[in-house]
């Protein structure tokens, strides 16, 4: 079984573990996963170890959701094979464009 974990610290949100199928419907229902209106929301993917397709739609998931709410949300420290997957989809310009 993977294990996936989100800490949030205010705007801060640290991903950890492995973003997979099994795992990403429970960081989308994460308690402290609220985007308040009018804030900025950074997203850090440094200690994430594993990742596939169900990464880039979580991404996609927050984008929109920060888009309804009126905030700018920075993906960092992306793994290169979810850079990869978003190139391949045609995604990397919506999602790693400068605001």
């Amino acid at each position: 079984m993977s294990d996936a974990g989100l800490t949030v610290e205010g705007d801060r949100w640290l991903l950890s573990g492995e973003l997979d199928f099994e795992t990403v419907p429970s960081l989308l229902a994460h308690e402290g996963a609220h985007m308040q209106r009018g804030s900025g929301i950074y997203v850090d993917f440094a200690k994430v170890t594993r990742v596939d397709s169900a990464g880039l739609a979580l991404m996609i998931e927050w984008l929109r959701e920060s888009e309804r709410k009126g905030l700018v949300i920075t993906y960092d420290n992306v793994p290169p094979q979810l850079l990869s997957i978003a190139r391949l989809c045609g995604l990397e310009d919506i999602l790693f464009q400068p605001r």
